[in-house]
């Protein structure tokens, strides 16, 4: 498998120039400060900031802590987290996978603030007329490469005795999928939605794997900077007190919920039927109990190991990596890899307190 096609080298481009910044600024701690930037990507699990910054919720967290918090939409995920690499953000959104391979493997020390969700159908193997994911062998599969989809994928394969030799993955940008999916030499295509629903609404298209086979896997997540964190507690405690005031919202189920899933329904592009169809896919911690129960599991660390050979085999833990545990990430059940070089933390205790009712 060539690991060096144009999403690799893009990474590798943008790794080297984040070195740069990383290097200067390895040796100053991160100080205390008022002023903050999040980004956000549009995605089921995510709209929440949308509209927790449009209706006022993020400010009043932030007002209460005497900070000022701009929630900044972006367009290009992977670029999102790029610029979180290399200090534009002090927060992203970005899956469990990402955060290993972008920012920590370019030695940024991040730690997942909220553990939002994970997907349980929302990522999924569309093939056009097959009907089973064994049909796959020998096709051509269009997908964003060296992504989640990409280790949906590999997942997929070894749950019917197949590797990626067996298929050839084809890189497409996800603003590309839908279209390509049209196309008549496009018979497999891998992705999330929304895209994926746009993808299996088409003709003789059939979802033959999902990520409801693989739960707990692909995990979406408020990352912060370790570093900043550590300053500015005040921060973790503003985004995680607003994140679980929109949650009550969304799981009320009366108009207000309504309401507030309407517009992230809208601002996604789609309708309240679809967002709920989104959100029926996607498994949402919508306490922060729960989230905490999902942190603390052992389950985690087992994900995450898996996360990291995927990785490794990928060429995606960095040209100096040895293997799949160069880089240590710590969860509260044990740390999986190098413990002298933890650049990943899931670390519960700002959602802890939202459990408590201590925020």
């Amino acid at each position: 498998m060539n690991t060096l096609r144009s999403f690799m080298r893009t990474l590798l481009i943008c790794a080297s120039a984040f070195s740069l910044l990383i290097t200067a600024s390895s040796n100053l701690k991160a100080e205390e400060k008022s002023e903050f930037k999040v980004a956000w990507t549009i995605y089921v699990g995510w709209m929440p900031w949308d509209y927790g910054a449009a209706t006022g919720i993020v400010d009043k967290w932030a007002d209460k802590y005497g900070i000022k918090i701009d929630v900044v939409q972006v367009n290009d995920y992977v670029e999102s987290i790029n610029q979180f690499t290399a200090g534009q953000f002090d927060a992203t959104v970005m899956t469990n996978m990402d955060a290993l391979t972008i920012p920590a493997a370019s030695g940024v020390d991040s730690t997942a603030l909220i553990v939002g969700d994970f997907s349980n159908g929302n990522d999924g193997v569309v093939l056009k007329e097959a009907k089973t994911l064994a049909e796959i062998k020998g096709q051509q599969v269009n997908l964003v490469e060296l992504s989640v989809s990409h280790y949906l994928l590999a997942r997929g394969l070894e749950s019917v005795g197949m590797t990626e030799q067996d298929v050839k993955v084809v890189n497409t940008s996800d603003a590309d999928l839908v279209a390509a999916f049209s196309a008549d030499d496009v018979t497999a295509v891998t992705t999330w939605n929304p895209l994926l629903s746009e993808i299996t609404a088409q003709p003789n298209a059939h979802k033959v794997f999902d990520s409801s086979m693989i739960p707990g896997e692909i995990i979406d997540l408020m990352v912060v900077n370790t570093e900043t964190l550590e300053a500015n507690p005040k921060l973790g405690k503003a985004l995680v007190g607003a994140w679980y005031e929109i949650m009550a919202t969304i799981a009320a189920k009366d108009e207000n919920s309504v309401k507030a899933k309407s517009f992230m329904a809208e601002a996604s592009g789609t309708d309240l039927a679809g967002y709920e169809a989104q959100l029926a896919s996607t498994n949402m911690f919508y306490t922060a109990a729960s989230a905490v129960e999902f942190t603390n599991s052992d389950s985690l660390t087992k994900t995450m190991q898996k996360v990291s050979e995927f990785s490794f085999d990928h060429g995606l833990l960095g040209e100096g990596a040895p293997d799949a545990k160069f880089i240590g990430i710590e969860t509260p059940a044990g740390v999986y890899g190098n413990a002298a070089n933890i650049k990943l933390r899931f670390n519960p205790t700002y959602m802890k307190m939202a459990a408590d009712g201590s925020l």
